[in-house]
């Protein structure tokens, strides 16, 4: 039976145990178990608290949980052993003392955590597409509204004017609706960041921020429309269509042959926005809320 144990931080010791474990089951998967945001929190220290999971000396399971959303993962080498239903019960023990249910993602959606979501009477809350399309086929030159202006992002600079759009563009999303500063500075820091492929969308006259596309490169044939949105105020002049061209433009001058993005499942608007540039669906990660 492992040996469970919550910790507001990690040493730098229990970082790097949890790092492997992650490395691992992502190479079991073929999909990381726990979201980009989760990996930022726990190398951080940043508004999460840790679930380790060990038998004898090794770590065997990790779960982070922040606000009421959680994430987990098990070690392939350990699994069917009952350690993801122990911490799926200390997480919605943890949720229920704050007074609030308890949201857990499957990334991939698991075939292994839809089974452990239907036992513990989880039903499916929220949905979230990767699309993806390919970089080799034609695109369309971006024709931004008169008096606007593409240039990059400037670190230093554009942090708080770029937050300010973004929560109000995303007023509506549950996480990215609520960022900082201090979270922008966080991926600044990430080894991916390219401030050249972190467009801004300004006012040619005032450089006031109308729109961004941040791109990020996984690897160097796939990028990413990582974050891209319009202030509410300008909405219907095409900028979010010029936005996204020229994101995809700077991906493939970069080399990168395939792009993908995250979409969610009941984003009417946006699906049919991607899907008339050529973007299908190609995975799905599914939030499932406790009873």
């Amino acid at each position: 039976m492992a040996k469970l144990s919550w910790r507001s931080r990690l040493t730098d010791e229990e970082t790097a145990e949890v790092l492997a474990l992650l490395t691992a089951a992502t190479e079991a998967d073929g999909q990381p178990p726990v979201s980009e945001a989760a990996l930022l929190r726990l190398r951080h220290g940043d508004h999460a608290v840790h679930l380790l999971a060990r038998e004898g000396y090794g770590l065997v399971g990790y779960a982070q949980l922040e606000g009421g959303t959680g994430e987990l993962a098990v070690h392939p080498e350990h699994r069917r052993r009952g350690v993801a239903g122990a911490m799926v019960r200390a997480l919605m023990d943890r949720a229920r003392s704050t007074g609030g249910g308890l949201r857990l993602w499957a990334h991939g959606d698991h075939p292994g955590a839809k089974r452990l979501a239907q036992k513990y009477g989880f039903t499916e809350a929220r949905v979230l597409l990767q699309l993806r399309r390919s970089l080799l086929t034609p695109l369309d030159a971006p024709t931004l509204p008169d008096g606007v202006t593409l240039r990059p992002f400037k670190p230093g600079r554009d942090e708080a004017a770029f937050v300010a759009v973004n929560n109000k563009a995303f007023a509506w999303h549950p996480e990215q609706g609520r960022w900082d500063v201090e979270q922008i500075r966080q991926r600044e820091a990430e080894p991916w960041f390219d401030p050249e492929g972190f467009l801004l969308a300004v006012d040619s006259s005032t450089d006031r921020i109308l729109g961004f596309h941040w791109t990020k490169a996984h690897s160097a044939e796939l990028g990413e429309v990582y974050v891209l949105g319009v202030d509410p105020a300008e909405h219907g002049r095409g900028l979010g269509t010029a936005l996204t061209l020229a994101g995809l433009k700077h991906l493939r001058a970069r080399g990168m042959t395939t792009v993908m993005l995250y979409v969610e499942a009941e984003n009417e608007p946006a699906l049919r926005t991607y899907q008339r540039l050529g973007f299908t669906r190609w995975d799905t990660d599914v939030a499932y809320s406790s009873p």
